[in-house]
């Protein structure tokens, strides 16, 4: 290093000369001009303070505490074709900037009551300090207030006894004869040694001169000012003022301003000014700046219009931003400093802990009982949804397509000893973690098993996860009036499972029960509501609402609809509510049966609409002050999210390398799942993943809930994907771009005929298969009723033909809702075997009258299709 000037130095580091005199300043150097000679000790002392101010330990071995990295990425898009030009490339370069602080340097964690008591106590000294500074203020108000008036008050009485005074005198006046004055007077101011002083121009009580006792008035002149036909002097009269002879200026009596060539004399003494003064010196603040901020809501807590911080960012950083456009940490830090305020960075756990210090009053709550949350459990058609049919005396079953469950279903009974909440899991071995969803957020399982056909792998499964979260268990034998059942097999089998009834000795109740006939129902519920008497079931109600998110699914005409179950506090219409990485205000709530609700508490299942999104099935949800906090903390959870992903997914890449590396043969089977709720997608996914082997990879490129849309062609189409859709169906766009391109696409509506589809392609079984083929679509325009065959459907034959013996779907916004047969298909009043794309007809669809004005109606075939080896 050598010496250099400060002129060459600010060139050198690219930075303004009057910022680099500062910060030499500041450093404790002095220079004084551009044109100075700065040493290599001088320079090393300047470069210590630089890091010492931005955060950074002195020493030359000192490590530092925190590492911004920025990444410029620049890619190329191409455009469609231009006639004349051809193809139109566009360049575009992508700048991120990104703070990690060193792990040392973040607070040590604890167990979670800990830091609940501390991010408390911290809010309160927080909340404590703020309101002692806003006290301070009022009292400072107050006083300077009580000041102001009471300098004003002297002055109103000043000049009201100034009027008095003067109008003493002209009444004095007025009553004397005109002519020259008494001599008595001029005798009696004769003996006086000194004259009194004049009157000073606007006297005040403490040195107002000895009034001359003034003669009353005449009787005429009392009269008129009486009757209000003389005008009684006062302060601002101009014709006082010239009998007295004072040389003050004329004011105007209603505006207050100066008359034109006079001066304004001293009406106000200075000691009757109020204190209120102008701020000369700028307010600097202390802003909190999280990792990511709008324009706005920075603006807010500066206490400026968002225009100056755009005017900010564009003329000093130049940032082109709009008022509604995200900064990050780093960016919006830089906009505070530069506009004179103090920021103060967010660290990345602060707002979990606003919420785990809200979740701490939770323990000072009043508990109350509540009602339990019972799940029913077991193998698949070993009659769990049919058991909780009986107690709601409804059919649930009927509607699930294979005769399935495949969802979890929350429905609240109410029995003559309390209400009771059911959750029914699915059985099948694909639903693994909604069965263990369903375990974490019950009180008590009932384990349903056949009689007939014993214990099974799920219900193995269903003990394992009942143990796991410590729940205890009501064993239900079901189907006990068969003639092959064997109740004593059942629990010498769940002996083995470490289940014991009680009357072996063990602590399990054993109930004997027919879902068919409703025998044992009744002592089935006796044994849920004892086992709940002895929990003691409860739960605070006078906090924050908090609980957890069963299933959720998205409906185009309510958009984002989630099943959630109320566990602590009381959930009202209106609540913001954070839910996971998503977030919104409550605008409607249903229960079970689809009746309006204003508010659920504690283990009440309940439909909720006006989510940004949809929730993940299992996340859990809490009640909030404001929406501007949940999006904030919604924000902040999506993007530690989004880091994550980015980093497996960069991991993933390195290991396909190296696989491939190991063996060139491997294969990718590629998947886009779309389902029609969430519970749905998330078993698929796992099932799927599960089949892979050390040849196939099976990869879900993407997943979501809803129709299948373009831009999953389009995906498909960009990754070799295969789609499946799961009660869903594509829309006209995108069944347009899969035949064109020839995208793979497989409906299905049972998840194990998905499973042995996927296996049977991964295992190289290329045996015939049969597949569906849909030939035609009818658009619904009206319903006509029919006394023979119920609702009658008009539709309008938009895509093929729609033929009489060939089975079908009705579909409604892309999502299947009955599958079954036509039971008749006419044309105006004659029977048709076919009616073709183009025409209209009447439809009726066997054991099925909830068809609808705008539902479609898919006519499909099955086609035996030989594979190819």
């Amino acid at each position: 290093m050598s010496d250099v000037t400060v002129r060459q130095l600010a060139e050198v580091v690219g930075i303004p000369l009057e910022r680099l005199l500062t910060q030499l300043g500041d450093a404790g150097l002095q220079v004084a001009s551009a044109d100075d000679m700065l040493s290599d000790a001088e320079k090393l002392k300047l470069l210590s303070h630089l890091r010492q101010s931005h955060g950074k330990e002195q020493g030359d071995g000192a490590e530092p505490r925190k590492v911004t990295l920025q990444r410029r990425t620049v890619s190329e898009l191409k455009q469609g074709k231009v006639p004349g030009k051809g193809v139109k490339t566009v360049s575009v370069e992508v700048r991120k900037k990104r703070t990690y602080i060193k792990r040392s340097e973040l607070p040590e964690s604890s167990e979670r009551r800990q830091e609940a008591e501390k991010a408390r106590q911290a809010l309160e000294d927080q909340q404590r300090e703020l309101e002692a500074q806003e006290t301070l203020r009022l009292q400072r108000e107050e006083a300077q207030r009580q000041q102001a008036l009471e300098e004003e008050r002297k002055a109103r009485e000043a000049s009201e006894l100034l009027e008095r005074q003067r109008a003493e005198e002209k009444a004095a006046k007025e009553a004397e004869p005109m002519p020259v004055p008494q001599p008595p007077v001029v005798e009696r101011a004769a003996p006086e040694p000194v004259a009194p002083p004049p009157p000073p121009p606007v006297p005040i009580p403490a040195v107002a001169p000895p009034v001359r006792p003034a003669a009353p008035p005449p009787a005429k002149a009392a009269e008129d000012l009486k009757r209000g036909k003389k005008k009684a002097p006062s302060f601002g009269d101009k014709s006082v003022r010239r009998e007295e002879g004072r040389e003050g200026p004329d004011l105007d009596d209603r505006r207050g301003k100066l008359k034109k060539g006079k001066s304004r004399g001293p009406v106000v003494m200075p000691e009757q000014r109020h204190g209120f003064e102008k701020p000369t010196a700028p307010v600097v603040r202390d802003v909190q700046v999280p990792e990511s901020i709008s324009v706005s809501d920075l603006a807010l807590r500066m206490s400026v219009k968002a225009t100056e911080v755009i005017k900010t960012l564009i003329t000093k950083m130049g940032v082109m931003a709009t008022i509604n456009q995200t900064l990050d940490q780093d960016t919006a830090i830089l906009v505070v400093e530069e506009m004179g305020h103090k920021a103060i960075a967010q660290a990345e756990d602060n707002l979990e802990a606003e919420i785990m210090a809200s979740m701490a009053d939770e323990e000072t709550a009043e508990l109350l009982p509540r009602a339990p949350v019972v799940t029913i459990m077991g193998h698949v058609d070993h009659g769990k949804t049919s058991l909780l049919d009986h107690i709601r005396k409804s059919r649930v079953a009927a509607s699930e397509a294979g005769g399935i469950t495949q969802h979890i279903g929350a429905y609240q009974v109410k029995t003559d000893h309390g209400s009771v909440t059911f959750l029914d899991t699915p059985g099948h071995a694909a639903f693994t973690a909604m069965r263990a969803r369903g375990a974490r957020v019950t009180d008590i399982v009932v384990l349903v098993v056949a009689a007939d056909d014993g214990v099974m792998p799920q219900t193995r499964e269903a003990v394992e996860h009942s143990r796991a979260a410590g729940v205890p268990i009501v064993v239900a034998i079901n189907k006990i009036d068969k003639q092959d059942a064997d109740p004593d097999r059942v629990k010498q089998e769940l002996v083995g499972l470490n289940v014991v009834p009680e009357e072996w000795g063990g602590d399990t109740q054993f109930v004997a029960v027919s879902a068919k006939t409703g025998v044992g129902i009744d002592e089935l519920l006796d044994a849920i509501l004892l086992q709940a008497e002895v929990l003691e079931l409860k739960s605070p109600q006078k906090v924050a609402a908090t609980g957890v998110v069963i299933e959720s699914k998205l409906d185009k005409g309510r958009g984002p609809v989630a099943d959630i179950l109320v566990q602590k506090g009381v959930l009202r219409k209106g609540d913001f509510i954070l839910c996971g990485q998503e977030f919104g205000r409550i605008r409607a709530m249903f229960n079970e049966n689809g009746k309006p609700l204003k508010e659920a508490g504690p283990s009440t299942p309940v439909e909720i609409l006006g989510l940004s999104a949809t929730p993940n099935a299992g996340d859990d949800f809490v009640v909030v002050a404001d929406e501007r906090k949940a999006r904030e903390i919604a924000l902040h959870r999506e993007e530690k999210s989004r880091t994550t992903k980015l980093a497996a997914q960069q991991a993933a890449k390195l290991e396909d390398v190296f696989s491939r590396m190991e063996s060139a043969e491997s294969i990718d089977l590629n998947l886009i799942i779309k389902a029609d709720v969430q519970g749905s997608l998330e078993a698929l996914r796992g099932s799927l993943v599960d089949l892979s082997t050390d040849k196939v990879k099976v990869k879900v490129v993407a997943g979501g809930v809803g129709g299948i849309t373009e831009s999953d062609a389009n995906l498909a189409l960009a990754s070799s994907a295969i789609i499946i859709g799961f009660n869903v169906r594509a829309d006209a766009t995108s069944r347009k771009l899969i035949e064109e391109r020839g995208v793979d696409l497989h409906y299905y509506s049972v998840i194990y005929d998905v499973i042995d589809e996927v296996k049977k392609s991964i295992s190289g079984l290329l045996a015939p298969e049969y597949k569906e083929q849909i030939v035609g679509i009818a658009e619904v325009r009206d319903v006509f009723r029919s006394p023979k065959f119920g609702a009658i459907a008009g539709c309008m034959v938009t895509e093929g033909f729609v033929k009489r013996n060939l089975p079908i779907r009705v579909l409604r916004e892309n999502v299947v809702i009955y599958e079954g047969q036509l039971e008749s298909l006419r044309r105006f009043k004659d029977d048709v075997g076919e009616v073709k794309m183009g025409m209209e007809c009447g439809i009726g669809v066997k054991n099925y009258n909830d068809v609808k004005t705008g539902d479609q109606i898919e006519v499909f075939e099955k086609v035996l299709v030989q594979r190819a080896s």
